[in-house]
C-alpha cells in the first residue's frame, strides 16, 4: 500500500506539454473531482473548497480571456513569449477551477471566534491539499497538469461565464491532458537542513 502511495506522489509532477486527450471519459474525471472534494481533508471539516471544471470550448475561452487580460500588462516585445506559454495551456483537454468559498470560512470565523484569525489560514492549507489531490489522482491516471495562477486577472471572465457565487474565491486554476513529452528533470535540496529528529 505504502510502495503504491509514493509511486502516486512521485508520478505527480509539473507537466507544459499537454494535449487535447484525456485517458479518462468525462464522467470519469467528474467523478475523480467529486471524490477529491469529498475526501480532502479541511479544518474543523469546512469543506470550503469548490471546484468548477471546464471543458471543450470553455475551456479555450479561459485562456483567450487570460491572454486578453495580459496583452495590455506584458511589453509588446515579450508578448509573443507569454501567448506561447498561455497557448500551451489552451491547448491542454481541460481545465479545473479551484475555488475557497469565504462565506463559509466567515461562519467558522463567527462560530469559533477564538480562531477566527486562523480559519483563512487554515482555507489556504485546505485549498492546497485538494489541489495536491487532484493533481495526484490525474497523475495516477496518465494525465499530465500544472498549477497556474492567473487570477485576480481573469476574475471577472470566471465570475461572468461560470456564474458562481461571488463567496467563492478563485485561488488557482490546474490545465490538464495527455502529456506530449514528460516531465522536465527535478533537482532535490539536501534534506540536511530541511528535516530535523528531536
Amino acid at each position: 500500500m505504502s510502495h503504491d502511495f509514493y509511486s502516486a506522489v512521485k508520478a505527480r509532477r509539473t507537466v507544459y506539454t499537454l494535449s487535447k486527450k484525456s485517458t479518462l471519459s468525462d464522467a470519469r474525471i467528474e467523478e475523480l473531482l467529486k471524490e477529491a472534494l469529498t475526501h480532502a481533508p479541511s479544518a474543523f471539516n469546512s469543506q470550503s473548497g469548490r471546484i468548477v471544471l471546464l471543458l471543450g470550448k470553455h475551456h479555450d475561452e479561459l485562456w483567450e480571456a487570460a491572454k486578453a487580460a495580459l496583452k495590455p500588462l506584458v511589453p509588446a516585445e515579450a508578448f509573443p513569449q507569454t501567448e506561447a506559454r498561455i497557448d500551451g495551456f489552451k491547448a491542454a483537454y481541460g481545465t479545473v477551477l479551484f475555488f475557497e468559498d469565504q462565506a463559509v470560512v466567515k461562519g467558522f470565523q463567527e462560530k469559533f471566534s477564538a480562531f477566527k484569525d486562523n480559519f483563512p489560514i487554515w482555507s489556504d492549507n485546505g485549498a492546497g491539499i485538494l489541489q495536491y489531490v487532484v493533481w495526484t489522482s490525474l497523475a495516477v491516471e496518465g494525465m499530465g497538469a500544472s498549477l497556474q495562477h492567473y487570477h485576480p486577472l481573469i476574475n471577472e471572465w470566471v465570475s461572468q461565464k461560470t456564474g458562481v457565487p461571488a463567496s467563492w474565491k478563485l485561488t488557482a486554476q490546474m490545465p490538464f491532458g495527455v502529456p506530449t513529452a514528460p516531465a522536465g528533470p527535478k533537482e532535490f535540496s539536501p534534506l540536511d537542513g530541511r528535516f530535523k529528529v528531536m
